[in-house]
């Protein structure tokens, strides 16, 4: 157990797969949220793709700090309905987009729901008001020419842009293509009839897993290829787990950058994760300094994940299987007592427990996937994400 076993590969092709047991571990559905929100022309089918886009995009755009007061804010001429702003020392105005202009009037302390009701030149005396009067008195632009000239963002002077683009390089650095051609791939699907999960499938717009939009991109890949047995499941066939790491950027300010990496046993069609195990993220905010941190920080934890040994959350798992914590019905309460959970909760873990191994829950592995388990019965997302997190924390306590 303490060994990692990668299996050869070229195994699933026989079957189709891995079996796997989905009702172990956390379910995340994160990449779902994003799978499901995604419409056709915010679907790549590579890294490359996706790359060329965000880059192409980047190239096109400039950013600079100009004075709020200098900004001037006034009706379309060939659509009364829209508004155009004219920058200082631009030749032709800019139409700010969706989410810029809800930008524009957070900073000028204006409701952006609000502001849309209005005429166009009704909107425009109230903004051009309160940028003539915005104390802080400068914002950073960020301009895109694609046939004409779009504000995309409208943030603070000490706005620490990272690109879209360099998400997407700090990730193909690792993964190439995303499409096989190393180890990190859009994910495959699970069999949810059989309980077999197939690496193997075709990637198109239904299945991919890599997303951009005008205002965010976003990027899921898996090892799943090399499955790790960590452990045995009560029938004796192994425990498998393939390595996984998402990551998301908005230049434009709609989200800081982040990335999780984890592990898990499988993904189905709408790609929820399933059977997730240490779950980690970094969360970096565009602040002054953001690029350093992405530099420094973030990008190099990618790499490291990417390229590390899963020895230790074997040993990890090994461990907390290892290390009993009750043997009575008594020391079972007692143990969860003290852990906060309530009499009912408690019937309730053991019972989840009993049902998957045949037995009361004795580790504080078997502990910790009963509680995980009562945390999927939630139907408020608080009270489940309370409960994982006890889970989490429980099990980051063994050793």
């Amino acid at each position: 157990m303490g060994v990692v076993e990668v299996l050869d590969p070229v195994q699933p092709a026989r079957a189709g797969g891995w079996k796997v047991d989905v009702s172990r571990g956390e379910r995340n559905g994160r990449v779902s949220s994003e799978w499901f929100n995604r419409p056709d022309d915010e679907r790549y089918l590579s890294l490359d793709d996706l790359w060329a886009k965000v880059k192409g995009r980047s190239e096109r755009s400039r950013s600079r700090v100009v004075q709020t007061a200098d900004i001037r804010v006034e009706a379309a001429r060939d659509n009364p309905e829209r508004l155009h702003l004219m920058l200082p020392k631009a030749h032709e105005p800019v139409a700010p987009t969706h989410w810029a202009f809800a930008q524009l009037a957070s900073i000028v302390g204006a409701p952006a729901s609000y502001l849309r009701q209005l005429p166009a030149p009704l909107a425009g005396i109230n903004l051009q008001y309160g940028l003539t009067n915005h104390r802080a008195e400068q914002v950073k632009t960020f301009e895109t020419e694609d046939g004409r000239t779009e504000l995309r963002a409208v943030t603070g002077p000490d706005y620490g842009r990272i690109h879209d683009h360099e998400l997407v390089e700090a990730v193909q650095r690792i993964a190439g293509n995303g499409t096989g051609d190393t180890r990190w791939k859009v994910p495959g699907v699970l069999d949810w009839s059989t309980g077999v999960y197939n690496p193997d499938v075709e990637i198109s717009r239904d299945t991919t897993t890599l997303y951009a939009s005008d205002r965010d991109v976003f990027l899921f890949l898996v090892d799943d290829h090399n499955p790790i047995e960590a452990g045995r499941l009560p029938d004796g066939s192994p425990d498998l787990y393939f390595r996984g790491f998402y990551c998301w950027n908005s230049e434009v300010g709609a989200k800081t950058l982040g990335m999780a990496s984890f592990y898990l046993r499988a993904v189905c069609q709408n790609r929820n994760l399933w059977g997730v195990e240490e779950f980690q993220e970094i969360r970096i905010r565009h602040s002054k300094y953001a690029a350093s941190r992405f530099a420094h920080e973030a990008a190099p934890a990618l790499t490291r994940f990417a390229n590390s040994s899963p020895q230790g959350f074997v040993n990890g798992i090994k461990a907390a299987r290892q290390q009993i914590v009750a043997r009575s019905d008594e020391d079972r309460a007692d143990f969860l007592r003290k852990r906060g959970f309530s009499k009912a909760e408690s019937g309730k873990i053991i019972e989840k427990v009993l049902m998957e191994e045949g037995r009361p829950p004795e580790s504080i592995f078997d502990f910790v996937q009963g509680i995980t388990r009562l945390a999927r019965d939630k139907t408020q997302q608080d009270a489940r994400l309370d409960m994982e997190g006890r889970a989490k924390k429980l099990l980051d306590r063994v050793g």
